[in-house]
């Protein structure tokens, strides 16, 4: 990339643009955490509301939390499709108050979230260092593919052959050795 700024720049510019998120969204009436299957978002409210005061809906691409009689805490449309028998809330109380959880499954999970609501400010997605989940954690169909892509991803890194096309090789290595009788000198690999 020609136009891509020098490494300092870069820096400088990442770390505006961080500041900047982080603003937007510490403005938020809420905190929000995500892994890559699920989103969690806690909303703080005053310690004397009990669950029957609070107005929460969740369907598979809208959440709602309010105080009942009040303007929504939030009120906007997800930005992807949720499990909603998997999304569950809950009223906690914590020191200073209370403050309400809201627990989403996400529909893909194998995406990232910019933002809670569409309404609301988006983070860098491309900037988020996912959590070490252990291969071990994974099942074994999941596990192998997994390890097969990272597999792929070292070789190309290196200019090597992909696991995929070691096997056309290897194949093709084996096919000369049955059928020395045929030239191979202007066999082209594709």
């Amino acid at each position: 990339m020609p136009d891509s700024p020098p490494p300092e720049k870069r820096a400088k510019l990442d770390a505006e643009a961080k500041a900047k998120e982080d603003a937007e969204q510490a403005a938020l009436p809420y905190k929000w955490t995500q892994t890559i299957k699920e989103l969690d978002v806690t909303i703080p409210v005053d310690g004397k509301y009990k669950g029957r005061d609070l107005d929460v809906k969740i369907t598979r691409t809208h959440l709602k939390v309010a105080v009942k009689g009040q303007e929504p805490i939030v009120d906007g449309d997800l930005p992807h499709p949720i499990h909603v028998d998997d999304s569950t809330w809950t009223l906690e109380t914590v020191s200073g108050g209370k403050e309400v959880s809201v627990h989403l499954d996400k529909v893909n999970q194998m995406e990232w979230w910019a933002h809670v609501v569409t309404t609301a400010p988006k983070i860098d997605t491309s900037k988020i260092q996912p959590e070490n989940s252990k291969l071990g954690d994974l099942d074994g169909e999941t596990r192998t593919m997994v390890e097969k892509m990272m597999y792929d991803q070292r070789q190309k890194e290196m200019g090597k052959p992909t696991s995929d096309e070691q096997k056309k090789l290897e194949l093709l290595e084996k096919f000369k050795a049955q059928h020395p009788e045929m030239d191979f000198s202007n066999a082209k690999m594709g």
